[in-house]
This record gives structure tokens, C-alpha cells and sequence, in this order.
């Protein structure tokens, strides 16, 4: 019989509700396993063939290379994230009812939180449903299954979710580099309901229009709502930039607040024309202009003009998504600074923000820093953001914690 600790053939063992069993290599760190962090990479895992053949979302007990349960998680063989944790208990039924139970837990603390439904329900393993993000927007949800179990269990997962919040349209967004890391496809869907126009979203006392089923991520990023509310509490008076503005967060908030104008820049022709939307809607159209291009082209050609603010604001997406490209992200997240920089008055304020996980907060406040200072200017930090309570992080999984803000103002 081949040893359960080599490369071949596990022994044949009881599975739990005929569940596959899937063993943690006996050098592998399990410790990190037992203390909560939900994840086992490809490379900690005993990838005999009959573990290679499970297919993509399949259920298993996890066990350490001396043979005792750790928990259920979902495996895919073809994620380097091969196995994620969904319960510690080896006998759990992952059921319409053990998500109604994920589900209630997460609603209960966004309603004490706010008070409309517009906001994210589920922050994935944070929340306990590895891999799957949801967002509410009054009677729409927005469903991204990005793991290839949730994938597998998604009829289940959305009876959960309308018989809990009581939304009446589900759209599902099946798209992003989390979704092709697990070998799923790309689609954009409305699953339950029906929706033929873009959601107003009111936060800051600004209004939004998101568009959930052509709009990036979920349609609007309600991760910065705190940091959209302290840039708010620096604009009134203030002429704005708001650069990588998308539906126009930053800006219109501001605009909210009192800014005697707002320039919101970005690359899509599409959310600036929400943006406008939105402006619209606000009745501040006349104190909004909007300028499409490429954000570093229009950062140069803004100086080129003389142009200054009171104001500046660069939420940027992620330019360092994984490990390997933080050295080109942080210098990226560097020129953002020492451009942005060079727009601000004397005096004035400069945000700069970073959703790459990979760079972590003191990476990206040195780049900051170090492009403010290649520009010429001191600067003092005053604030520090990150994301709402509504994206809680899992303090053992550090990734769960990607959102930074910086605040800084300028000599």
C-alpha cells in the first residue's frame, strides 16, 4: 500500500458524507490552518491523482500530514489557491439553509451600519463564503462568484440571498482576473429579475448612477465611502481634481460638500458620462467638468496648462494585483504622486489610493511620499483610510485588507 504522505495514492479512508479527503503535506505549516487563515497552496497539498481529478469546486475534508481533520474546504486543482476553507465542521451541509445562516450573520451587521440598503453584503472569506463578493443596491444584488465552488452552488446561494434580503433582480457578474486564476468564464448575466437602467446609489449626500451590468467591478465602489466622506470634509471652497474618477466618487462628494467646482478625469467615456449623470441629478452640472484620456496624459498636460487645485484626488486601480508586479506597481503608484503633486496649490490637499493588495501600506506610503518628493514638494500626512466596515477584514488572511487612502497636504 502507497504511504498517504507520498506523491502516489492515498489509503482509502471513511469519507464524511462520501466526501474526497485532501492532505496537507507533512512540512507543511498546518499551525496557520487551525489559527484561521482560510487558504492551502497547490504547493502544501499532497497532489496525488485521484486529488488532481477532483473536479474545480469539489468538497473535502482537509486534513495535516498526521491524518486529522482540519476542516471542509472546496478544491480546484487548477488554482494555486487549491483548497479553501468554508466550515470546520466536517460534516457540514453546504445547503440553501447553511447559506440562509452566512447570509442572515452578514445582513444583520450591515443593518445596523446603515440605514438603506445600499452597501456590500458579502466580503467573501471575511463573511465566510470564500471567493464570493455581493453587493446591494436596494432591490438589485450584484452576485460575483469568483471561486469555482461558488460557481457550483450558485442556484443555491441566490434562493439564500432573495429569501433573506427579499431583492427582487440578481445580477450575476462573472468577470475579473479572480474568476480566470480558477478557470471559469467570463459572463455578465441578470439571473433573477429583470433591470434595463443604471442605479442611482446615494451616499455623502451625493447621488450616483452605477451600471451593474456594464460598469466595472459591481457597478460602484462602495469600499470608499469613508474615504469619500474625509475628502468631503476638505472641499468646501475647494476647486477639485478628482483623476481615475469613475462614476465620479471622489468629485461628487466633494461637489456634496460645498467645492466651488470639480474636474473628474478617466479613460472610459462611459462612467464619466455617469458621472455627469449623477451631477446632473444633484443639480450641480454647472460646478462639473469631466475630461477623458489616459490619467498620466492628462496629469502632464494639466501642468503644461498652469492648472491648480485645492484639492487633488487618485484613486488609481490596481497597479500591483499580485507579488510579481509590485516593484512596476509601487513606481507606478510613485509617478501618480510626483505628477498629482505638481496640480496641488500651496496649502492644499493631495489623496493618493491603492486597492493592490500586494503593496502593503508602508510600500505604498514610501512610493507616495518619495514621488511627492520628486516633485518638489514637503508635505505633511494627516490622514490614513482604508475600506468601509462593510468590506470587514479576516485578520488572519491580510490580502482581505486591500485598501489604502492617504491623506496628505502640501506645503
Amino acid at each position: 500500500m502507497t504511504s498517504p504522505l507520498s506523491h502516489g495514492e492515498p489509503e482509502d479512508l471513511p469519507q464524511p458524507h462520501g466526501r474526497a479527503v485532501v492532505r496537507m503535506k507533512p512540512k507543511a505549516e498546518a499551525r496557520a490552518i487551525r489559527h484561521g487563515f482560510p487558504w492551502v497552496y497547490a504547493d502544501e497539498l499532497v497532489t496525488d491523482r485521484r486529488t488532481q481529478s477532483l473536479n474545480p469546486g469539489t468538497l473535502a475534508v482537509l486534513e495535516d500530514g498526521e491524518r486529522r481533520p482540519l476542516g471542509l474546504v472546496t478544491v480546484n486543482p487548477k488554482s494555486k489557491i487549491i483548497a479553501r476553507m468554508i466550515d470546520r465542521d466536517i460534516e457540514a451541509v453546504i445547503d440553501e439553509a447553511w447559506f440562509t445562516k452566512r447570509l442572515q450573520r452578514a445582513l444583520q451587521m450591515r443593518t445596523t451600519l446603515f440605514d438603506q440598503p445600499y452597501y456590500r453584503l458579502i466580503h467573501a472569506e471575511a463573511d465566510g463564503l470564500p471567493g464570493v463578493v455581493i453587493d446591494r443596491f436596494g432591490d438589485v444584488a450584484v452576485v460575483q462568484p469568483n471561486a469555482a465552488w461558488a460557481e457550483a452552488h450558485l442556484a443555491q446561494l441566490v434562493a439564500a440571498l432573495q429569501a433573506v434580503t427579499g431583492v427582487s433582480t440578481v445580477v450575476k457578474n462573472g468577470s475579473g482576473r479572480s474568476r480566470v486564476l480558477e478557470g471559469l468564464t467570463e459572463e455578465i448575466s441578470v439571473i433573477a429579475g429583470s433591470m434595463d437602467a443604471p442605479v442611482q446609489v446615494a451616499m455623502n449626500g451625493a447621488i450616483y448612477l452605477a451600471d451593474l451590468l456594464g460598469g466595472q467591478k459591481t457597478g460602484i465602489f462602495y469600499d470608499q465611502r469613508p474615504n469619500h466622506a474625509f475628502a468631503a470634509r476638505l472641499a468646501p471652497g475647494a476647486r477639485v481634481l478628482d483623476v481615475f474618477s469613475h462614476v465620479g466618487g471622489f468629485g461628487l462628494a466633494c461637489l456634496a460638500a460645498g467645492a466651488t467646482s470639480a474636474l473628474a478625469v478617466d479613460g472610459s467615456a462611459p462612467a464619466l458620462a455617469l458621472a455627469a449623470q449623477g451631477a446632473a441629478a444633484m443639480g450641480v452640472t454647472d460646478r462639473f467638468t469631466t475630461r477623458q484620456g489616459d490619467a498620466f496624459d492628462v496629469l502632464e498636460a494639466l501642468a503644461v496648462e498652469g492648472a491648480q487645485f485645492d484639492l487633488v484626488i487618485c484613486d488609481p486601480p490596481a497597479f500591483a494585483p499580485s507579488k510579481p508586479a509590485m516593484v512596476a506597481g509601487l513606481r507606478a503608484y510613485e509617478r501618480v504622486a510626483k505628477l498629482a503633486s505638481a496640480l496641488v496649490a500651496p496649502g492644499g490637499y493631495l489623496v493618493v489610493c491603492s486597492c493592490s493588495h500586494a503593496a502593503d501600506l508602508q510600500s505604498f506610503r514610501n512610493s507616495s511620499a518619495r514621488g511627492i518628493g520628486r516633485g518638489g514638494r514637503a508635505a505633511q500626512l494627516l490622514h490614513t483610510g482604508q475600506a468601509g466596515p462593510d468590506h470587514p477584514m479576516l485578520p488572519q488572511l491580510a490580502e482581505s485588507g486591500y485598501l489604502k487612502a492617504l491623506f496628505f497636504r502640501l506645503d
